[in-house]
């Protein structure tokens, strides 16, 4: 219909009802983005729908349209969370508290040390306070305000660390004076072979396949670890740099920790190669002495292109002819022996590394230029995120979860971490569910039995896999979407995360039961825990809660399984700040500190009947902090005013401020005073010869 003589009512609607159809309704909202009511046949627009700028919208709803964002901020403090001050030492978020002096309000940080101790900091400061995140759910000790024991323990620290970076360095330079294999530019048929890939690749999978050729076209020996959440696409990467080896009469090898995952990745790989008349085998426990004997003879005369295999890859008996490309599934998971083993391998081959374990991205700062490392981050399109539920145990709901599963032809894990248990377990499935066909796996068995109930589940043989923590790497069974995680609350936040990983590997929806005993009253980091991983069902989000002990591992991984309880000592963040340090001091790059004191005399304080959202409040002097324009300051006025209203004259006196102090050290003033009277510079003779 068109509008041009509609008459327009303006008054504040209550409720849907109050719309007066086939005319334009006006009405006052103080948060709303526009939608379409299909139903009722009404459209709602407002200033969002026209805004050619970015909008900032509110950050709940911000969640639910963005699934996949990332959030790596330390700013999400939450009051009783530990900090490590890289000063002070570690100590605990207390909130912020406003002090005023001589009419002049000022928003703190306010920390507490051991002792009961307190510092305030500035807000628009928060920069040096890192998030303390450890291993597990250790509780570090709060430091001594102003002790030598924290400072004795950083320089301790430090001089590892300028240990690890002397390492990472010698081993760069002397990875560049290698010469590896230069492959041509991709063929037609290499390009056919990825055509054929069924899916719509993520940016992240493309940024990796186009790195991986990259290094594969030039001359220095490919050694590129690809890390991405479960299921983000790792082995087409490989898939893709192993047909350019073979394409180029190299032979492949694909080393994984298990059998299970063996047969998974050689039935796959057999599916896309052997079209193209690639020679696919698989070399493990399963196959048996002949099939073995044939292998490792085709291997070493040339006759086999690709091999996948567990650890039996790694026996003196088997030789390659012409290996290209080594690719490494989780290399963590491999022992001492095999690691030694693996670096002879490595000598003077490609190696593609591939890891399901979180990589925090200031690690992955510092080896850059170091070791060449991919993050894929972006889930696949149709992945769906898992539906995850916490509850008291319930029979009724087990029930319902099971059968509805088994009614789409899926299957069931579920896991009890008491191998005491297991069997109780099994018994209650049947009594609630006797259709359903129930195996049991735990730590307690065989690694061959462990694998050979494993491969019975892949094979549908069983509809539900009663288990311990034992699943929790290292599985993929795309059939199974169902997962029933009893006693939930007395799992670390990672592990939680990993275990629940094991459903959501297709395009069905999964969910996850975290169900904790009846009756029981859960402990502060119980409940805290269930309430994380329940908040973050994003695709991804891994990298935001496994940043606690997954991102240690990770980091142990690269640098040394040592440097984790160092890690732990100070926090994982100051730590990978001390080593970017230490690495740009190895590099010659040593980085002046900011000494001029310029501080204009404002109140910097946001009230709590404007904004009384701590977290919100820290984003925001944050923001101000970062202004260096005119055009950012409207930008920024804006954007508050749209989200929780009009800003008070205090707070644009604020913004105004911080970009006065930005204007004063850009023009080379090295300090700054002022009162009601007089205003003070004091000029740095060096930087201000040019100004004008």
């Amino acid at each position: 219909d068109t509008f041009d003589n509609a008459k327009i009512e303006y008054k504040e609607i209550k409720d849907i009802k109050e719309l007066k159809k086939h005319q334009v309704n006006v009405c006052v909202s103080k948060n709303a983005l526009g939608f379409i009511d299909y139903e009722e046949n009404i459209e709602v627009l407002t200033p969002h729908e026209f805004s050619k700028g970015k909008v900032s919208r509110n950050k709940k709803l911000q969640k639910v349209y963005n699934e996949s964002q990332k959030i790596y901020h330390k700013d999400e403090l939450q009051i009783g969370d530990y900090v490590v001050h890289q000063d002070y030492g570690i100590g605990k978020y207390l909130g912020i508290k406003t002090i005023e002096l001589e009419n002049v309000k000022n928003d703190y940080i306010q920390i507490e040390f051991d002792k009961e101790s307190k510092l305030y900091i500035p807000v628009e400061n928060i920069y040096v306070l890192e998030k303390y995140l450890g291993s597990g759910d250790k509780i570090p000790k709060l430091s001594k305000a102003g002790g030598k024991e924290w400072q004795k323990k950083r320089e301790k620290i430090k001089e590892k660390v300028r240990e690890v970076a002397k390492k990472l360095i010698a081993v760069q330079a002397k990875r560049e004076l290698l010469q590896g294999f230069k492959y041509p530019k991709d063929s037609s048929l290499q390009e056919e072979f990825e055509r054929e890939f069924p899916y719509k690749e993520t940016k992240g999978q493309l940024d990796a396949i186009n790195a991986v050729k990259k290094d594969m076209e030039s001359s220095r020996p490919v050694d590129r670890l690809i890390c991405g959440d479960v299921g983000f696409g790792k082995t087409e990467v490989a898939m893709r740099a192993a047909f350019k080896a073979i394409d180029n009469s190299k032979q492949v090898a694909y080393l994984v920790p298990t059998t299970v995952l063996a047969r998974q990745h050689y039935l796959s790989f057999k599916e896309r190669f052997e079209k193209y008349g690639a020679r696919v085998e698989l070399l493990s426990r399963f196959v048996d002495h002949q099939g073995t004997k044939n292998v490792i003879n085709g291997l070493n005369t040339g006759y086999v292109d690709i091999v996948v295999g567990t650890h039996r890859l790694l026996s003196n008996d088997v030789k390659f002819k012409d290996l290209g490309l080594l690719i490494i599934d989780e290399e963590h998971r491999f022992g001492v022996e095999h690691k030694e083993k693996i670096k002879e391998l490595k000598a003077d081959v490609d190696v593609l590394s591939l890891s399901a374990t979180p990589i925090p991205r200031t690690l992955q700062m510092s080896l850059s230029g170091l070791r060449d490392l991919s993050l894929i981050e972006t889930p696949p399109i149709d992945r769906l995120s898992v539906q995850t539920y916490v509850l008291e145990s319930n029979d009724s709901v087990i029930r319902e979860a099971i059968r509805r599963e088994l009614g789409r032809r899926g299957q069931v894990f579920y896991l009890m971490n008491r191998i005491s248990e297991l069997d109780s377990i099994k018994r209650k499935i049947n009594r609630l569910v006797p259709e359903a066909k129930v195996t049991i796996i735990h730590g307690g068995m065989e690694k061959d039995e462990i694998e050979d109930a494993l491969n019975l589940f892949l094979d549908k043989t069983y509809d539900v896999l009663v288990c311990t923590t034992v699943i929790e790497t290292g599985i993929d069974i795309p059939n199974a979407n169902t997962i029933i995680i009893e006693r939930a609350d007395t799992l670390g936040l990672a592990q939680i995360y990993q275990i629940r990983g094991r459903v959501g590997r297709s395009d069905r929806n999964a969910y996850a039961y975290l169900m904790y005993d009846k009756n029981k009253v859960l402990t502060e980091t119980g409940k805290k825990r269930l309430d994380t991983i329940k908040e973050f069902t994003a695709l991804g989000s891994g990298y935001k809660i496994a940043m606690r002990d997954l991102s240690i591992r990770g980091a142990g991984d690269i640098l040394g399984s040592e440097q984790s309880g160092f890690i732990d000592d100070i926090g994982i963040e100051l730590y990978l700040k001390m080593l970017n340090e230490a690495i740009d001091e190895q590099k010659g790059k040593v980085t002046k500190e900011e000494t001029r004191n310029i501080n204009v005399n404002t109140s910097r304080h946001i009230d709590t009947n404007y904004v009384d959202d701590d977290a919100i409040r820290i984003d925001m002097h944050k923001s101000i902090s970062k202004v260096t324009s005119r055009t950012q300051i409207f930008d920024l006025i804006n954007e508050f005013q749209d989200r929780y209203g009009t800003l008070s004259e205090e707070i644009k006196i604020y913004i105004e401020s911080r970009y006065l102090e930005y204007l004063l050290k850009q023009k080379g003033i090295e300090s700054y005073k002022d009162n009601e009277k007089v205003v003070e510079f004091n000029f740095d003779k060096e930087k201000t010869k040019t100004i004008n």
